[in-house]
């Protein structure tokens, strides 16, 4: 079955986006300069349209001295199944010369923006899906844009949440350089529920069934 968009955003202009629902929450330690922003096309061009159309973030939304970094950046909120998949691209710097880390997780907590207080936790988003270079390895992240499907499982029922990706920087004394994260989407994939699997089941084999017997009359 073909996929339906629930939810899609392209970063043309991340203060739009913010305004459409999307929320940043910086609980880097210290609190550095920055925290997400528009994509800056001298370091690399977007995956799709204007070259600045994504959201980036830096080792600078920490303090440069060597702070750790724990950034945010929320979706709205949806209502989620199982089946839905998260899709978007993301990179690093070619040649990085610092390895990065991105986090992607999901909260099922209604409308809750609920990260925590400090750089090491997570709030109502405990469920991990995916965790891009936790070792730190270097170019251990993607050097050119590359796409990340993830599946949503595990409900028990339709639940209403937001996806979140966490720019995750132990120190940036030794790790932390520049991410984007472009092209996102949230698809329904058409995944019939078990009733309709049963449905459809009951239909072919009562098909199957008529053709029988109209071979069997000739």
């Amino acid at each position: 079955m073909s996929s339906a968009p629930i939810l899609q955003e392209s970063f043309d202009n991340l203060s739009t986006a913010v305004t459409g629902g999307w929320v940043i929450t910086n609980l880097s330690n210290p609190v550095g300069a920055t925290s997400w922003f528009q994509g800056n096309p001298a370091i690399f061009i977007a995956q799709s349209g204007p070259a600045d159309s994504y959201a980036a973030a830096n080792y600078l939304n920490t303090d440069a001295g060597g702070g750790a970094i724990s950034n945010w950046l929320l979706s709205p909120a949806v209502t989620l199944n199982n089946g839905y998949t998260v899709n978007f691209y993301t990179r690093t710097e070619l040649g990085s010369p610092f390895a990065d880390r991105l986090q992607v997780r999901l909260s099922t907590n209604g409308v809750s923006t609920n990260v925590g207080a400090s750089e090491s936790s997570v709030g109502d988003f405990t469920n991990l899906l995916l965790d891009i270079n936790p070792t730190f390895a270097s170019g251990g992240y993607p050097e050119s844009w590359t796409l990340q499907t993830l599946t949503i499982s595990g409900l028990g029922g339709p639940a209403t949440g937001r996806i979140a990706f966490r720019y995750l920087i132990d120190d940036t004394t030794v790790n932390g350089n520049y991410i984007g994260v472009d092209t996102f989407s949230l698809d329904d994939n058409g995944v019939p529920e078990p009733s309709s699997i049963v449905l459809t089941g009951t239909a072919l084999a009562a098909v199957a069934f008529l053709r029988r017997r109209k071979g069997a009359s000739r």
